[in-house]
C-alpha cells in the first residue's frame, strides 16, 4: 500500500509500505479522508511537537474517516477515534483518558496516522457514519470534538459574551458551536482577513483583525469595558493569549487550546492575577463523537464547508505545503 511519510522538515514523501497486521479486536479500515490538523504542521515545519521530536519518519494523520475492508462489519462507513487509551490506569479510569500516559494517538510519537490506504485500528474506536454524512464529513469530526471539549472546558452560560481567538479550522467550529448554544456575542480574532470574513459568516457578531493586542482593547470597548465571559485561544501565537487575557472579565475563564511554536506560553501575570481568571490548558478531546456526528447530522454545524482543499494521497507534499501558507481553511487528502 501507499503511505505518506515525513522525514524531516518539509520533507514528505510517498512510498510503498506493508499491509498492516491486524491484532486481536482491530479491523482493516481503507482511508479514504484525512485532514491536514495544525500539529500535523508542526512535524511538517518543524519535525516535531512540543517536546516530542521525529526520530524517525512518521506518518502523519489524525483525522480520518474510511470503509471497514474486513470482518462483520465489512462496507461500514467509519470515523475513527485517533486515541487509543490504556483504559486500566488511574486517568482512565476516572474517566479522562485524553489524559491516558501509556495510550497510542494516530500520527503521534511510534504510532503511525492515517496518511495511508490502509490502517489497522480498534473496533470500539470506530463510529458508524449516517448516509448523508461523506467521508470528510466523517474526518472534520475530531477537530470538531476538540473544540466541543474545550468549550465543555469553559462551563459556559446562555447569554455568554465568548471570544475566539484564533480562527483555523478548530477556531471556526468553535465559533458554530457557540452560535448553536446560545452565546449573546461572539468575538473574533486572527491574522488572517479571509478566515475572519468566515468567522463572521458562521456566526461572530464581531471580528477584530490580530494585531498586536489591539484586539483586545476593542473587545473591551465592544463590551462597555466589562470583557468576556470566557476567552478560546485557538492559534499557535502567544500574543493571541495575552490578547485573550487582557479581554477576560475579572472571574473568567480562559481555555489554552493552541500549540505553540516554541513549546512555551508567556502572559502578564499581574493581569491574571488581578482578574482573578481560571486558565485551562485544553488536551484533545473526550467523549465527544457520538454528540459531534449528531450535531452535524442535524446540520446545526457545517464542517463540509470548511474544506478548501482536497489532494490526493500522492500529492502529499504539496497538499501539506498549500496548508501551512494559510491561505484558504482545511487541507484534506483523500487516499
Amino acid at each position: 500500500m501507499k503511505s505518506a511519510h515525513i522525514y524531516g522538515v518539509r520533507d514528505v514523501r510517498v512510498q510503498d509500505d506493508p499491509m498492516p497486521d491486524l491484532a486481536a479486536g482491530e479491523a482493516l479500515i481503507q482511508v479514504r479522508s484525512v485532514g491536514v490538523c495544525g500539529s500535523d504542521l508542526h512535524w511538517f515545519e518543524e519535525a516535531g511537537i512540543g517536546d516530542a521530536v521525529l526520530e524517525t519518519s512518521l506518518v502523519p494523520g489524525h483525522e480520518f474517516a474510511g470503509m471497514v475492508v474486513t470482518g462483520d462489519l465489512q462496507g461500514a462507513r467509519v470515523a475513527v477515534d485517533p486515541s487509543i487509551p490504556c483504559g486500566v490506569c488511574e486517568f482512565c479510569r476516572e474517566g479522562n483518558p485524553n489524559f491516558c500516559q501509556r495510550g497510542r494517538f494516530a500520527g503521534f510519537g511510534p504510532t503511525h496516522g492515517a496518511m495511508r490506504e490502509y490502517i489497522a485500528w480498534p473496533r470500539a474506536n470506530l463510529y458508524a457514519l449516517p448516509d448523508r454524512m461523506s467521508f470528510a464529513d466523517g474526518a472534520m469530526l475530531e477537530p470538531l470534538g476538540t473544540a466541543m471539549h474545550a468549550i465543555d472546558l469553559a462551563h459556559l452560560r446562555l447569554g455568554s459574551d465568548v471570544g475566539v481567538f484564533g480562527c483555523g479550522p478548530i477556531g471556526l467550529l468553535a465559533v458554530q458551536l457557540l452560535r448553536s448554544m446560545g452565546a449573546a456575542r461572539i468575538f473574533a480574532t486572527d491574522l488572517l482577513p479571509h478566515r475572519l470574513e468566515a468567522a463572521r459568516a458562521w456566526g461572530a457578531t464581531d471580528v477584530f483583525l490580530a494585531e498586536g493586542g489591539k484586539e483586545a482593547q476593542q473587545i473591551l470597548a465592544a463590551t462597555g469595558g466589562r470583557g468576556l465571559d470566557a476567552a478560546l485561544e485557538i492559534s499557535n501565537h502567544g500574543a493571541a493569549v495575552e490578547a485573550a487575557i487582557d479581554a477576560a472579565k475579572p472571574g473568567a475563564a480562559v481555555i489554552l487550546v493552541g500549540i505553540p511554536d516554541d513549546d512555551r506560553t508567556s502572559f502578564r501575570a499581574s493581569t491574571a492575577r488581578r482578574k482573578g481568571l481560571t486558565l485551562r490548558l485544553s488536551r484533545r478531546m473526550k467523549h465527544t463523537y457520538r454528540r459531534a456526528i449528531a450535531l452535524v447530522e442535524d446540520e446545526r454545524v457545517d464542517v463540509r464547508a470548511l474544506v478548501s482543499h482536497t489532494f490526493p494521497l500522492e500529492d502529499s507534499q504539496q497538499a501539506f505545503t498549500v496548508a501551512a501558507q494559510r491561505d484558504g481553511l482545511k487541507v484534506v487528502i483523500e487516499p
